[in-house]
């Protein structure tokens, strides 16, 4: 690599680090191992904001798979990191955050002294393999830094990162056996056959590239990497396991095992010699990129080129406190904690699929080069259509013009001409059900930020609305609700069309296409064909127009629903809750309704056998844990009750928030947990995105200044506050009274201030 660009380097650095001095140091706040104890699923390690790059410790290499069926221990391993854990296998370059499925885990190292072993070993007899036991007391975890020691090997590990490098510093005992593994093989919800091929180059005598392709949640995923060493390796060599094959070429005239340039295999592992003295770094980098080996090389020069890890570290700790200063907040400690963790969950998903030369690879498999934007991937889009994009449309605009323009990519790239449902690495993995993607779309065009072809927008949702053969959208369509008989997810899957359609209906009517307005907001009614007026509920409807006799309002099994029960999603009607209400008897009988759900016992077997839910993540029978019913909360504004809604607001952010790593009352889902979170300790909430309104709640926080991308600030100041004081008796925008308890996305966006007087009594 060149020096050339050492001044620059130098320079910016210092010029950043000198700029920076006028934003508050926010980082501190940050604790990530929040989340990461039972469902929280979260991950410690190092990364920048919305990084390509999640650099972060694995606990364990259980399989996806036992005797040829789903092993259901896996699902903790979600993020690669359980705190409950006592060893750590390797520190790997890709993750997700909160999700309740996974994949990734991609080229996991681990530094190790003594006999060379390749294998990972067991938790009971971590002797047996390179895992290390560790401490908590010896763990260290900040915004953008990682270090833990590794007791077995007596090796220091730290870890930071930019947005498309990993930056690894191990620092050794004296040793004449010092090794750093590089194990191809492992990876998150692993089994046998997932590794589809492996290549791995030497480019000089401290720097291999290479690649790794898989087949799993994202069935063709190839990630491109080049990994240098600080320190040339004295000798380096590799283990095949592939097993005997009927044809091996004629390569087997090579000894490749040891010392060899160029390796191929589907699962292969490798190491790295050294002598150390005692107490000596061996720094590693490693660069990923969605393209190839070149682009990774570029993007590990271009990013990392003569930067020292602690060089790194300070700079992206910088970059996460400009980003944290987007806003500003008085609390206690304790809130400025979970605050600013929200905040860090928040920016991590989705993460950017560009390399520096703003290349990445397509849903075609071709290579694209993102013109003017910022492509990105990681969309789980059932969880964060709800409150994390529109978050983003007030404190990140610009990124979320990108996110659609991303997706509007992912459209024009993909064979079914369909928006993305789950997507990540240039794949859509269709998990969960709905297609939310237009939600964020109408969302973010209709608060005015995105900047491409907004009716060409609108096609794609269109289009993705009408795919016929997805999901029962065909039976939905033609019938109004899909039958039971049809699928095992039928209420849900009505009910979270129908709010879509809505979507769809509200940026077609926001660009005048009034054929498009009035079919789409036809069909955005459908959810009135699952409910039941006899019994109250949202009910499976068969494909004779009968509902199901088999009912019961409790269980999330065979009734239809998705990650639910019928008592969470009969108020998912988002779009329009004066109407529900009125099928559910009028304001008083909508609002005892809603009384029973967060006051009712829900029994143990009627969530025993969901993998995310526990009885922390639940309030009666209302599960903060899941999604589908975050906005309900808020309904008891419509119900005329809103001091309802103050006391349960603040209830569940006592509840379901914690600065502990077990603080989270289930999956923080890429981030929507934790912008429920933000967006309700600021004392408002997006119940049905695609709207300009949000509904008036009961802050958290004493103060808090939102620092607008248009250059406006935006004040919110909670008069009398303090923990009983959870009730509002009036609120003030620029001094005058909002008494409909809704809050307009353009009076944020004009910059002033919002007061709430609170006190310990509500109004009635």
């Amino acid at each position: 690599m060149k020096n050339s660009k050492t001044p620059i380097f130098i320079f910016l650095l210092i010029f950043g680090l000198n700029k920076a001095q006028k934003f508050e140091k926010l980082h501190q706040y940050i604790n990530p191992l929040i989340g990461t104890e039972k469902m929280g699923h979260t991950y410690p390690g190092a990364t920048a904001p919305f990084g390509a790059i999640q650099l972060s410790p694995e606990t364990d290499t259980i399989s996806y798979e036992m005797n040829g069926k789903y092993n259901g221990d896996v699902y903790k391993y979600c993020a690669g990191y359980r705190y409950e854990d006592k060893t750590i296998v390797g520190f790997s370059s890709t993750h997700f955050s909160g999700t309740g499925h996974s994949d990734l885990g991609d080229f996991l190292v681990m530094p190790t002294v003594g006999k060379l072993q390749l294998n990972p070993g067991t938790a009971t007899n971590p002797e047996s393999g390179y895992r290390s036991r560790f401490s908590h007391a010896n763990e260290t975890a900040e915004a953008g830094y990682y270090k833990v020691k590794l007791d077995d090997h007596n090796i220091l590990a730290e870890l930071t990162s930019t947005t498309r490098v990993g930056v690894h510093r191990y620092t050794f005992p004296k040793s004449d056996q010092a090794h750093i593994i590089l194990d191809l093989m492992a990876g998150i919800y692993n089994y046998d056959g997932k590794n589809v091929w492996t290549y791995v180059r030497l480019e000089n005598g401290n720097t291999i590239t290479g690649y790794r392709q898989t087949n799993g949640w994202a069935r063709t995923r190839t990630v491109y990497f080049a990994m240098t060493f600080s320190k040339p390796f004295k000798s380096y060599g590799q283990k095949n396991y592939d097993g005997k094959q009927v044809y091996n070429g004629f390569w087997r005239k090579f000894d490749q095992t040891k010392n060899f340039p160029e390796i191929a295999g589907k699962n292969l592992k490798m190491y790295f010699d050294f002598d150390t003295n005692e107490n000596e770094a061996i720094e590693v980098k490693l660069a990923i990129s969605p393209v190839s080996q070149a682009n990774a090389l570029e993007n590990l020069e271009k990013e990392t080129e003569n930067l020292s890890f602690d060089q790194v570290k300070a700079q992206t700790q910088e970059i996460w406190n400009k980003e944290l200063n987007k806003i500003v907040i008085k609390g206690s400690e304790t809130e400025k904690a979970n605050f600013y963790t929200a905040m860090y969950h928040t920016f991590i998903n989705p993460t950017t699929y560009t390399d520096v030369n703003g290349e990445y690879k397509g849903l075609d498999q071709n290579i694209h080069k993102a013109e003017g934007f910022t492509n990105y991937t990681t969309f789980s889009l059932w969880d964060t259509y709800r409150a994390l994009h529109p978050f983003f449309n007030i404190i990140q605009p610009k990124r979320n013009g990108d996110m659609v323009k991303s997706m509007m990519a992912h459209y024009n790239q993909f064979s079914m001409k369909m928006l993305p449902i789950w997507s990540h690495y240039a794949n859509d993995n269709w998990c969960m059900s709905g297609y939310h993607s237009v939600s964020v779309v109408a969302d973010a065009i209709i608060k005015g930020n995105y900047d491409g072809n907004a009716k060409a927008a609108l096609k794609a949702c269109v289009e993705t609305a009408n795919k016929r053969d997805y999901e029962g959208i065909g039976y939905y369509i033609d019938k109004g609700y899909i039958p039971a008989e049809k699928s095992g997810t039928s209420v849900s899957n009505t009910l979270e069309y129908a709010y879509d359609d809505w979507a769809i209906a509200q940026l077609a009517k926001h660009l005048g296409e009034t054929e498009i307005f009035n079919q789409f907001i036809k069909r955005s009614e459908n959810w009135k064909n699952n409910f039941d007026k006899t019994s109250g509920f949202m009910r499976p409807r068969l494909v004779d127009g009968s509902f199901k006799k088999d009912f019961n309002a409790l269980s999330t099994h065979g009734q239809g629903f998705i990650e639910g029960n019928s008592w969470n999603y009969s108020f998912f009607v988002p779009q329009n809750p004066e109407e529900l209400m009125k099928m559910m008897g009028g304001k008083i009988k909508f609002a005892s309704k809603l009384d029973e759900l967060f006051t009712m016992h829900l029994p143990d077997e009627f969530f025993a056998d969901t993998e995310d839910i526990t009885r922390e993540g639940i309030i009666g029978g209302y599960v903060h844990g899941n999604e589908p019913a975050h906005h309900v909360a808020y309904f008891y504004n419509w119900a005329g009750q809103p001091w309802k809604t103050q006391a349960q607001v603040r209830r569940i952010l006592e509840m379901q928030y914690k600065a502990t790593p077990d603080g989270l009352g289930g999956n923080d889902d890429a981030g929507q947990m934790s912008a429920w979170y933000i967006l309700s300790s600021l004392g408002f909430y997006p119940v049905a995105p695609g709207s300009e309104d949000y509904a008036i709640g009961s802050p958290a926080i004493d103060n808090a200044i939102l620092n607008l991308e248009n250059g406006k600030t935006f004040e919110i100041e909670a008069i009398n506050q303090n923990p009983k004081n959870v009730y509002v008796q009036k609120v003030l925008l620029n001094g005058k009274e909002i008494k409909n308890f809704i809050l307009k996305h353009s009076d944020i966006m004009k910059g002033g201030k919002l007061s709430f007087y609170m006190s310990a009594k509500p109004k009635k």
